[in-house]
């Protein structure tokens, strides 16, 4: 079995292991006592707050660990915007911040930039965005879902002039190095970099104004209130350390296979598109998505072969909606796999992975294919409405107003990818030039029908209103 799911959660490292154990003989007392076991449980505190410190870059009063990383993110924003409250309650995130960035400023008012399709925010639409009431501004230094690197030092330089904070979520960077730069507030998560779960850590530097919005507790600086889980916290510490040691030789390595997946993937799988950026990225991690897949079949096959992988796709979503960092980015969301290797991970590892990804993407394509309940409903638009649009005549009609777009395909109540599927099995039917109308109230459809054009090189007319869903016109270029 192959673990390639780092990005979600890293093996417990070694090191974490061997100090954890320890820990749980040494520092079980409660390091605010002053009697004997008291005092080397706070000494062994003082020691993982330095070494967390350390590879953070801050100093050591700068930093508390939290139960979690999502908790120190929020802690972050409320602390951050009730210090501020005077200068405002307006907010700047890029489109594909984390979603615990963006549930924990939803309540403020929120600027949202914008990235590119390899989803990088630009640094001066970012800095443009700030304002006089802005009180916080918050940048991850790298994505979750596609490994990108973000501009965060130019960022921050540019924030400080403005003098407003920047908060950074670090939880996918702080295995690898430190986040460079005059940020404010970082967050990071110790199961990331193989730490034990149920550690964060939150850094505040010195002159941020920030009012801790926690139950008031003498712990943590009051930011973190209740009984450390001292044993964890030195395990994560520990674990950092160790796999700080190790970052550059394994970056190295990892990124030679990230290179082999993103470069034989396209080759081995036709209708693939390697998303995030080819260089300005993590080390371990590469997302792809492949055409008339879907992704939850995907990654149940992938797991009966011996991979574990994990998607941005809506297959996969119990929402059912395409992710937010794919959308933001304008790029195929179906049949999304994103692989994050760990440390360790030999080159035989991936070469399997890479021999089976043909046959699995295959087997679900023919499922999906051409089973009987997923033929098309097509129509010619102008003779009567589309099955599933209802049965009114007349200008307001669905039919009625896409009357000029030649075929429809009704795709009502199917989720992704048949209404692509079913868009490709009729395209080759309409003369180039025409136009065919594809209804579907799947949501995911906005993201994958533009992007299915790009890739076939077809013509994405645009999206009209209609009776149910939405209608998505393609016009035949080849």
């Amino acid at each position: 079995m192959s673990y390639f799911d780092m990005a979600s959660a890293a093996p417990l490292h070694p090191v974490a292991r061997q100090a954890l154990i320890a820990a749980l003989d040494e520092g079980w007392a409660d390091p605010a006592r002053l009697y004997r076991e008291g005092r080397r449980a706070r000494l062994l505190l003082d020691a993982a707050r330095e070494a967390a410190a350390e590879a953070v870059g801050c100093r050591p009063d700068e930093l508390v660990f939290t139960p979690s990383g999502t908790r120190a993110l929020h802690s972050a924003v409320a602390g951050a915007m009730a210090g501020r409250r005077r200068t405002g309650r307006h907010t700047v995130v890029s489109a594909v911040e984390h979603s615990a960035v963006l549930h924990a400023t939803e309540a403020y008012d929120v600027t949202s930039v914008g990235v590119d399709r390899a989803g990088r925010v630009a640094a001066g639409d970012f800095t443009a965005a700030l304002r006089e009431d802005t009180a916080l501004a918050c940048l991850q230094s790298a994505n979750h879902e596609v490994g990108t690197v973000q501009p965060v030092a130019e960022v921050a330089d540019a924030c400080r002039a403005a003098g407003v904070p920047l908060l950074v979520d670090a939880a996918q960077s702080l295995a690898w190095e430190p986040v460079g730069g005059a940020w404010s507030l970082l967050a990071g998560s110790a199961h990331k970099w193989g730490g034990p779960p149920g550690v964060g850590l939150l850094a505040v530097r010195k002159g941020t104004r920030f009012a801790p919005q926690e139950p008031a507790d003498e712990r943590e600086s009051g930011r973190a209130p209740g009984f450390q889980n001292l044993p964890a916290i030195i395990a994560a510490a520990a674990s950092l350390r160790a796999v700080r040691a190790e970052a550059r030789e394994e970056a190295a390595r990892l990124s030679a296979l990230v290179d082999l997946i993103r470069s034989r993937v396209p080759r081995l799988v036709p209708d693939v598109e390697v998303v995030g950026h080819d260089r300005l990225r993590l080390p371990h991690l590469v997302t792809f998505s492949c055409l008339y897949v879907d992704g939850e079949v995907l990654l149940t096959v992938l797991d009966r072969a011996g991979f574990s992988v994990s998607s941005g796709s809506s297959c996969t979503s119990s929402t059912l909606t395409p992710s937010h960092v794919l959308k933001a980015m304008g790029v195929l969301s179906e049949g999304n796999v994103r692989v994050s290797l760990p440390p360790g991970t030999g080159r035989q590892d991936v070469e399997r992975f890479l021999a089976v990804l043909p046959g699995v993407v295959a087997e679900v394509r023919g499922r999906l294919g051409a089973p009987a309940d997923a033929e098309p409903v097509v129509t010619e638009a102008g003779a009567g409405t589309a099955a599933g649009a209802g049965t009114d005549t007349g200008a307001d009609t669905a039919a009625g107003r896409l009357a000029d777009t030649g075929l429809v395909v009704d795709s009502l109540g199917k989720r992704c990818p048949i209404p692509v599927i079913e868009l490709a099995k009729v395209i080759g039917d309409v003369p180039v030039g025409g136009l065919v109308t594809v209804l579907s109230d799947d949501e995911a459809a906005r993201l994958d029908i533009p992007a299915w054009c790009a890739m076939r090189e077809q013509e994405y007319v645009g999206e009209r209103p209609a009776e149910r869903g939405t209608a998505y016109v393609v016009r035949r270029r080849v």
